[in-house]
């Protein structure tokens, strides 16, 4: 609720969100179009006696987890979409200098037919780049947060600073985000210590040819299947994020009903690629563990799995597709309407990547299922061979109110389940942001997370309550 010092009342909500979750009053929305602009603002608020405290998003497409929604009651919301200028690029050493307004079919767009490309999410194409990395969205190639090198941010007291790595008129430095001393770009992901104006953002080598290989599964095998490809990613024979599709989030690729569906992306020199999609094949067959396997749907337009071959290879090589076909046919509705005629919620845990953590995994949905009548979708993202991001969804509809108290109520479910494993979430929705100080007990850290929030921003300015 609104500090109780606040004289008025706030007058309106920023209207339907994807997930059902209850609108927030806010007193206005303000949508400044530059960073000077956006500077004024913070000013405003750090010098006068308003109470209300600033939320700010890009597209505000944080679908399932809130959309645009402030943790809070009683903000003033500073909509950036307006901001949506690639300020600077340089295809060459590979970065862009862009705003939060920026999606990416901008950025892609801009890229196409040069040697760059950009890290692109399975999400619509008009989702916000620098807005995605910033609560760390997971990119095809690696989670998106990799990605930021600088940022440029308002200070809750007004002043503009530049953090990172940024180009330099008169000087060719190295694209470098540490930078020297403490690291400071981390500061302010997933943070309430400033409002981003602008950031740094690497553009990644386009790869000279590509493939993505195509397996499927039965549940039986989840354990098995998944340690098999566990040890292609350990050996270093893909690239990308390795995506394993349940049964339920695979049917929007066209797979069987009731088998599990995976992605594996390789790519390199034409040669590299046909000899690793060769080993990966064979890999494949010689472990019997999988019930088809197959290289060469997009290069052949008389698969049945040819069109999706086809657009899920664009995406690895950093085309998000402005069409959203792919984007409509997963959920339903296409961008513009989503927040109005969707509904669904995300639950984002972290899970080691070993067959046994991942069919524990599984185990904890189906006693969801068991529990609420819920079956979640769930796809396994492998970051890295340690570890897979594992996106939970669960869709209701959105008119049936009995359906809509249902979904909340086993993402209530899935929150305690998983921590209680060990398998915490790495992105937090609107109405649990208190799991934030509840997931490193003893440890410290929120405490001088909160030492450095009072420090920078003692009126709580910022965006209070989201992960500060």
């Amino acid at each position: 609720m609104p500090d109780e010092e606040t004289t008025h009342a706030p007058v309106t909500t920023l209207g339907p969100n994807t997930g059902r979750f209850r609108s927030r009053s806010v007193f206005a929305v303000v949508r400044p179009r530059t960073a000077g602009e956006v500077r004024r603002v913070v000013e405003l608020f750090a010098d006068s006696d308003v109470t209300a405290p600033l939320h700010a998003y890009g597209t505000g497409a944080n679908w399932g987890l809130g959309s645009r929604e402030p943790a809070r009651d009683g903000a003033v919301v500073l909509d950036l979409s307006g901001l949506d200028r690639v300020r600077d690029m340089d295809v060459a050493r590979g970065w862009a200098v862009i705003e939060p307004g920026v999606t990416q079919a901008r950025l892609a767009g801009l890229l196409q037919g040069t040697e760059r490309m950009l890290n692109v999410t399975a999400s619509s194409a008009h989702t916000s780049v620098l807005g995605n990395a910033l609560d760390r969205g997971v990119g095809l190639r690696h989670q998106r947060v990799e990605d930021l090198v600088g940022l440029e941010v308002v200070l809750p007291d007004g002043e503009l600073v530049r953090v990172g790595w940024w180009p330099e008129r008169d000087r060719c430095t190295p694209v470098y985000g540490h930078g020297l001393g403490p690291s400071l770009v981390q500061l302010f992901v997933q943070s309430g210590l400033g409002v981003v104006t602008a950031g740094t953002v690497r553009l990644l080598p386009r790869p000279e040819a590509l493939r993505v290989v195509r397996l499927t599964f039965t549940p039986d095998r989840l354990g098995a299947a998944t340690a098999e490809v566990r040890r292609w990613v350990a050996q270093g024979l893909t690239r990308g994020v390795v995506k394993v599709y349940d049964e339920t989030a695979a049917r929007a690729y066209g797979s069987p009903a009731g088998e599990y569906l995976v992605h594996v992306c390789v790519d390199g020199t034409r040669e590299a690629v046909e000899a690793l999609s060769g080993v990966l094949t064979a890999e494949a067959v010689r472990s019997g563990l999988f019930t088809e396997v197959s290289d060469g749907d997009a290069a052949d337009p008389g698969s049945a799995h040819h069109d999706v071959a086809v657009r899920v290879e664009r995406a690895y090589a950093g085309d998000p597709d402005p069409t959203d076909a792919l984007f409509e046919a997963k959920t339903g509705h296409p961008a513009g309407r989503l927040d109005a005629e969707g509904g669904f919620l995300f639950f984002l845990p972290l899970v080691p990547f070993t067959g046994e953590a991942i069919t524990r995994a599984g185990a904890l949905l189906e006693q969801v299922r068991a529990e609420t009548g819920i079956r979640c979708g769930a796809t396994f993202n492998a970051l890295d061979a340690d570890v897979v991001d594992c996106v939970v969804t669960m869709r209701f509809a959105r008119a049936d109110e009995a359906a809509v108290a249902n979904a909340h109520r086993a993402l209530d479910r899935l929150y305690a389940l998983f921590t209680a494993e060990g398998f915490i979430p790495y992105r937090l929705d609107v109405e649990h942001t208190e799991w934030t100080g509840r997931l490193t007990p003893g440890t410290g850290e929120r405490a001088l997370a909160r030492r450095l929030k009072d420090l920078l921003d003692p009126r709580q300015v910022i965006a209070p309550g989201r992960y500060a």
